[in-house]
């Protein structure tokens, strides 16, 4: 492969994004076996609350985002690029996605459930990424 960046139009790429998969990822499937080794009892993409979480447990009362770096835009994160191309509209797209972000959590936590982020980077280390979660979620 050459060092040129191929040229993708705007149909093509629009048509490569909508393929993007936003249920069952990869970091999604490793947050869903360490919480089955806890033991913790979960339903996946409840879209009667805010956000649709990916995984939550309604008796317990929590919820979990598993977010991907480059969409979300994981501060400090190498996958947290901005596209050079068409740059400011994808800056602004990444902080309307934060903003709205915020306002989920905000909001279901205004409903009683406690959140937790899991970034995509955090699912390379699973036993850190299990302990955290059996802290938060499996003590209460």
């Amino acid at each position: 492969m050459s060092g040129i960046p191929s040229v993708v139009t705007d149909p093509e790429r629009s048509r490569l994004m909508t393929r993007v998969r936003q249920k069952g990822t990869a970091p999604e499937l490793v947050v869903r076996g360490i919480l089955r080794s806890l033991h913790l009892g979960y339903r996946l993409q409840a879209r009667d609350l805010p956000g649709s979480p990916d995984i939550v447990n309604r008796r317990r009362r929590w919820a979990v985002f598993v977010h991907g770096c480059y969409w979300h835009h994981h501060t400090s994160c190498r996958r947290a690029t901005v596209p050079k191309r068409n740059h400011e509209f994808w800056t602004a797209k990444f902080a309307a996605n934060r903003r709205r972000d915020a306002r989920v959590v905000r909001d279901l936590r205004r409903r009683g459930y406690r959140v937790v982020i899991v970034w995509e980077c955090e699912t390379a280390a699973p036993d850190v990424l299990a302990a955290r979660l059996e802290r938060i979620l499996a003590h209460r």
